[in-house]
């Protein structure tokens, strides 16, 4: 199973940089179009995106993550910073395994 990226293009520059491929989205037509081409691909496993453009795709997010199984979506902050109101990564860690970093 390989990661896939979806983001602007300095999010997808520096994934690719470490080996991971992506494609690059500027709004909701982009990354649904995006989402619908990685989830296609039965290879990938992960799939990274950055947390406002996900919030563009909620509903298609949401839908997928209803579903058991490949690929996980991960929202990650972009270069602005993480969305008000989101929990931080130590939030999310410590609700999924019970155990505070």
């Amino acid at each position: 199973m390989v990661p896939f990226v979806i983001g602007d293009g300095q999010t997808v520059l520096g994934f690719r940089l470490v080996g991971v491929e992506g494609r690059v989205a500027s709004g909701r037509d982009d990354a649904l179009a995006a989402l619908n081409e990685a989830l296609g691909n039965h290879e990938i496993g992960l799939i990274v995106i950055p947390e406002r453009l996900a919030a563009a795709i909620r509903e298609e997010i949401d839908a997928r993550l209803s579903d058991a199984g490949f690929p996980l979506i991960l929202e990650v902050a972009d270069a602005a910073g993480p969305m008000p109101g989101r929990p931080g990564i130590e939030d999310i860690v410590r609700k999924a395994v019970g155990v505070s970093l």
